[in-house]
């Protein structure tokens, strides 16, 4: 290997590299100071807090931007009929992965847990649900990270209106796309603070939680985290061949790295949402397509959610004794996936929600709450970094759909000339 090629393999893998050696020593302070580890907590969460901060913003701009700057709308209803194509083919084999693996190694067996009664949980009513899920009640509650499905549709709708006026739209258009590469920039600059940020924020996380992962979902976990590993190594070099050939499948692992590490430590789809576009951008995916793919998908798109329910949901009935078994119980289990997955719109602990969900749609005692919970959390780190990462190989699925095989030949010519 020449020392020019070992200074590119830097160049493109310094920045994951520093990021994870700062969350690899977090974790081992973690582990070495246990809960007197969380006087790091506040470090982290200066990092975590400029994330959040930036990204409401940044998902209105990127998406409006992109939207009124589309000069043919044929394309753009190209883009969103593929990305809900994409989107729902991923989910549909991730989750019908989960179900022949929970057959064959069922999560809750050995498992011998002692139920905490809590307090009844009420009904789930999933008509208001959705509607919360889509719209909200004022326009202020739009520029808030924890409605981002509402805040995205509204972004939709403003960029197609100010590409519908023509001419006398073009200037906001332009300043929005100026407005765009602004909070970008902003990102740029907030993440020479990662390693440090994330480093401090794993070592309270380990320091607080470390010892719950020796538990009694030991199993479960065994059972799930090699699952995650294999679904991001087997089926993301499938969906990136399908993409790009070869050289999509060497793009996207040369660059996906840095938002997988980021979901892995931030726990959120959506705190990763500034990392994901920059990614995409070094893999040549084209700035509209990102820009709509990316934000719809970090509320959207979680294959990551689709293996953690299908797990808790079998789960679940293990520890019920009931049998998780018949067309019903897994069509059932699917569509409660995929549902989940919207309605937790990228925020951490959102999972929360889901849970009830499936605690009240199955007719699981109260008692059954603070069960699915604890697996939710313990499944939350990697389940997100297969979500966020499966949007930036979603965007480039949806980019081979929209442009034709060779798009990324094509892009590559491009900047060689």
């Amino acid at each position: 290997m020449t020392t020019k090629q070992k200074q590119s393999i830097w160049k493109a893998y310094r920045f994951p590299i520093i990021l994870l050696t700062g969350i690899v020593l977090g974790s081992l302070i973690g582990i070495q100071m246990g809960e007197k580890a969380s006087i790091f907590k506040p470090l982290g969460d200066l990092f975590l807090n400029g994330m959040f901060t930036i990204v409401v913003p940044l998902v209105f701009l990127s998406i409006s931007s992109a939207v009124s700057n589309m000069a043919n709308l044929k394309r753009l209803g190209k883009i969103l009929g593929n990305l809900f194509l994409t989107f729902a083919i991923t989910g549909l084999i991730a989750a019908f992965i989960m179900i022949v693996v929970v057959n064959v190694f069922p999560p809750a067996e050995g498992v011998n847990l002692k139920l905490q009664a809590t307090q009844a949980i009420e009904p789930f009513e999933t008509a208001d649900q959705i509607v919360s899920a889509l719209t909200v009640k004022d326009f202020p509650d739009l520029i808030s990270r924890k409605n981002m499905l509402p805040l995205i549709i509204f972004s939709i709708i403003f960029g197609l209106c100010i590409n519908m006026i023509g001419e006398k739209g073009k200037i906001i258009a332009n300043g929005l796309n100026a407005l765009s590469d602004v909070f970008l920039k902003m990102v740029s600059l907030l993440m020479y603070y990662a390693p440090i940020g994330l480093g401090a924020y794993f070592a309270s996380l380990i320091g607080e939680f470390g010892p719950e992962l020796l538990g009694s979902y030991a199993h479960a976990m065994l059972i799930y985290y090699p699952v995650c590993i294999l679904y991001f190594i087997i089926a993301f070099t499938a969906y990136t061949y399908f993409a790009g050939g070869k050289q999509g499948v060497t793009t996207c692992f040369k660059n996906i790295i840095s938002p997988a590490i980021t979901a892995l430590a931030t726990q959120s789809s959506i705190a990763t949402l500034p990392v994901n576009l920059e990614a995409t951008e070094k893999m040549g995916v084209p700035k509209d397509i990102r820009e709509i793919v990316l934000p719809i998908g970090a509320t959207m798109h979680m294959d990551g959610t689709c293996l953690s329910s299908i797990l808790k949901i079998s789960f679940m009935f293990g520890i019920f004794d009931m049998p998780f078994e018949g067309m019903g119980t897994y069509v059932s289990a699917i569509l409660l996936s995929v549902l989940g997955g919207v309605v937790m719109s990228g925020v951490p602990g959102g999972g929360l929600i889901g849970e009830m969900l499936i605690v009240n749609m199955y007719g699981f005692p109260a008692e059954a709450f603070p069960i699915i919970a604890t697996i939710g959390f313990l499944v939350d780190p990697i389940a997100t970094m297969i979500n966020a990462s499966g949007d930036a190989v979603a965007s480039m699925m949806v980019t081979r759909l929209v442009e034709g095989k060779d798009w990324m030949k094509q892009r590559l010519g491009a900047h060689a000339q």
